[in-house]
């Protein structure tokens, strides 16, 4: 069982109840029953906004193209972005730009449009 609090693994029973070595906090199984499953957080843009795979977002920031002299500026929008799971370094939006092509963006210098 994880942690409510902080989702740590390590949690272990002593009794009836459980007990986060890594925060200290203590609930019994029932409590965790009741607050029900942790929600996923999933991608969120700059805003706090939840993303998903077929969005449009735009860019809150000028973003340097690693490996060219060029610079995607803020306010471009990107349209029907793709989620990936696999995230290299924080970028987890892949997508297409036109004049620059396909590049990964990191969700944090984003916005849903």
């Amino acid at each position: 069982m994880k942690c409510p609090k902080c989702g740590s693994e390590y949690a272990y029973q002593d009794g009836s109840l459980w007990i986060c070595p890594e925060c200290a906090h203590e609930w019994s199984e029932a409590a965790a029953t009741l607050e029900g499953p942790a929600q996923d957080v999933g991608v969120r843009d700059a805003n706090g906004n939840p993303l998903a795979t077929g969005d449009a977002v735009t860019l809150v920031k000028d973003l340097k193209v690693k490996g060219s002299s060029s610079t995607v500026k803020s306010g471009t929008k990107v349209k029907n972005i793709r989620l990936v799971d696999d995230a290299v370094d924080g970028h987890n939006i892949a997508c297409k730009i036109d004049g620059i092509g396909a590049m990964y963006l990191k969700s944090e210098f984003v916005r849903k449009a």
